[in-house]
Order: C-alpha cells, then structure tokens, then sequence
C-alpha cells in the first residue's frame, strides 16, 4: 500500500471534490444504487472547503479520495439523548474506483476516529443511505454499530452508526 497524505481541501480543488463524488455516483448507479443519483451539493462543499472539514487524500501526489469530518450533527437524526457534542460526524466520504481496492476508504474511518479522539470526542458518527446494506456491512466490518434507522419520506440517508474512539 502506498502512502496516504491526508489534508484538508482548498477552495480551488472544489472540482476535485465533486469529481470524486460524480465518479462514486456514477459507480453506484452502475451497480444499481440510487445513492448519490443527484448532482453534489457544490455550496455544502464549498462551505466545508472554507471551514477546513473537507479533506482530500492524495498518494503520489494524485487526490483519491475526500471526507468531510465535522461537528454537525444533523438534528432530523441525532437528538439530545445521543449527545452530540460527544461525536465528529463523518459525511460526503467518496474514495476513487482507481484506489478502491487498497482499502483506502478504511484508512479514512481509521484517521478520523484519531481526530476525534484527538478533540476529546468519545464516538465517530454518520449517517448512511438507509438502504444501501451493502455499505452498512461496509461500516460494520470497520467498527461501527447500527443505531437506529431513522425514517423520514423526505431523506434517503437515515441509517446512524457510531464508532466507539475514546473510552472517556
């Protein structure tokens, strides 16, 4: 396995950013999975670029893949009983097909419990496409546990894990 240079984004590699979500895009629907099937969410994007919490991994000097690793927890899911201010929230991770197999993706989950932990946060948390259960055996096979499904018409994500990162 290469080395993985992790580092957050600049507001210029914007297009980086949503090349590498269109390309997961695209390989989901190609699977079948309505994932994703929507153009990517430039100012949330944009917003994270400028706020320092979208990352980009690069090896050899090419970007891979992108993660986005923040405090915000959505409230239609977490609530106050799951006390978000304990968590960093992972969103928008998208590893490129041409470094899929060199399990990257778990490199990124691996770096960003270290940040929470780093910051005092007892959990790593996100949100997955509810039916995508592919992708939650994915977050399983990385330590995370199912919490809950949350069901809501208007949103196709709702399916929470969290990871355990610090015993505090």
């Amino acid at each position: 396995m290469k080395d993985l240079h992790i580092r957050p984004g600049r507001i210029d590699e914007l297009g980086t950013v949503e090349g590498l979500l269109r390309e997961a895009s695209a390989w989901l629907a190609s699977r079948g999975i309505d994932q994703w099937q929507y153009p990517p969410h430039r100012d949330r994007i944009e917003t994270a670029l400028e706020l320092g919490v979208c990352f980009l991994a690069f090896e050899e000097g090419k970007a891979i893949a992108t993660i986005q690793v923040d405090e915000f927890a959505d409230p239609e899911f977490w609530t106050p009983q799951d006390d978000p201010s304990r968590a960093l929230y992972v969103h928008r991770m998208a590893v490129s097909r041409s470094a899929s197999s060199r399990d990257v993706g778990a490199q990124l989950l691996d770096w960003a419990a270290e940040r929470a932990t780093s910051q005092g946060k007892r959990w790593l948390r996100l949100d997955a496409w509810k039916d995508n259960e592919g992708l939650h055996r994915y977050y399983e096979r990385r330590r995370f546990v199912l919490l809950r499904i949350v069901d809501l018409p208007h949103r196709r994500s709702g399916a929470l894990f969290q990871r355990r990162v610090n015993p505090a």
